[in-house]
């Protein structure tokens, strides 16, 4: 069994982490299920979000007196200490738990610092002090505000971006964390589904010995897949490095990572899954990408109103209404039976 260990927290788990995003689209027997199933086959490390909806509580319903068995991350999207504590408290109840293992800044627009005019790092150093947590974290989609936690010395874990599609800034962000001795926790291993090789993502991190992926897991047939690697983890070959090569080409540039940071959308767009339609429906084909309901939702783009709001949260600098615009004119070149591939 491969693992990995979290920096200088000590944490050592399976080198699959549970991303508990995806159990909110579903319900809670199935979640509970799924959730118990993942931990008797091995994985011990779950990560959710105070953003996640219901997530925290069906992970505290499917653990509910095995605390000392698994590790447990969340996360905070608060600016305020105000909101720092509600949201602690909230977490730690879903949770039915005490403390969490790691507590992380949920994607903030800067670093948070002691003494800075937030106050939120100052409540989350207390709230270690206090042992309601016991290791500090933050993730980020920006590259320069990760830069700076890891620069900083107040972090013990990143959550960031990493996948076969890292670029050369990625690699060495993981490269500084490894030498500073912080855990690095790779999101997006898939690329939000745009990476539809799970054997190719998982070689591929296996090759950083310092990284822990949290795959997102909604369908029993997505956990059989990740525990499959757990006795037969896949090691890179010539194919899998073919697979990587062709999608580096592919997917290289401009194209929508489907964070959702771009949203709330005022025109009703929903943006992160309309902007990455070409590529969606051209990698994983469905039947449900050409229903009424999928039509309407991309038929929402012709309501855009062009004010911007999307392209000034974008963590990835894209030119989000002139993507929404060309993935629109392909669909309807799809719909319409033109190019369909």
């Amino acid at each position: 069994m491969n693992t990995v260990t979290l920096g200088r927290t000590k944490i050592t788990t399976n080198k699959n982490g549970f991303g508990a995003l995806p159990i909110q689209r579903i319900g809670e027997e199935e979640a509970v299920r799924l959730l118990r199933r993942a931990f008797e086959a091995g994985i011990t490390f779950y990560d959710t979000a105070r953003y996640y909806t219901d997530s925290e509580h069906k992970l505290g319903l499917a653990f509910a007196g095995m605390r000392d068995k698994i590790y447990i991350a969340s996360k905070t999207g608060a600016v305020t200490p105000e909101v720092f504590w509600k949201d602690l408290e909230t977490t730690l109840t879903n949770l039915q738990t005490d403390y969490l293992d790691l507590y992380q800044f949920h994607n903030p627009s800067f670093c948070p610092k002691p003494g800075d005019e937030s106050g939120i790092y100052d409540c989350m150093r207390k709230a270690k002090e206090q042992g309601k947590i016991r290791h500090i974290g933050i993730t980020n989609h920006r590259l320069h505000v990760a830069q700076e936690a890891v620069e900083s010395g107040l972090y013990e874990t990143l959550q960031f971006p990493f996948s076969y599609l890292a670029s050369t800034e990625d690699l060495a962000l993981q490269e500084q964390c490894r030498a500073a001795g912080m855990g690095f926790i790779a999101m997006k291993a898939l690329a939000g589904g745009l990476i539809t090789d799970s054997a190719a993502a998982y070689a591929f991190l296996a090759q950083f010995d310092n990284v822990l992926p949290i795959w997102g897991v909604q369908r029993e047939s997505e956990l059989d897949e990740f525990l499959s690697y757990i006795e037969n983890p896949p090691v890179m070959t010539q194919q899998l490095q073919a697979v990587i090569d062709r999608d580096r080409e592919e997917l290289t540039g401009e194209f929508c990572r489907g964070c959702g940071y771009c949203m709330p959308c005022p025109a009703g767009i929903e943006i992160q899954t309309c902007a990455r339609m070409s590529l969606l429906i051209r990698r994983s084909p469905s039947a449900a990408q050409l229903t009424r309901q999928a039509q309407d939702k991309m038929m929402q783009i012709e309501k855009c109103l062009e004010c911007g709001s999307c392209k000034q949260k974008c963590p990835y600098h894209l030119d989000t209404p002139s993507l929404l615009k060309r993935n629109l004119k392909d669909y309807k070149e799809i719909l319409a039976g033109k190019k369909y591939e």
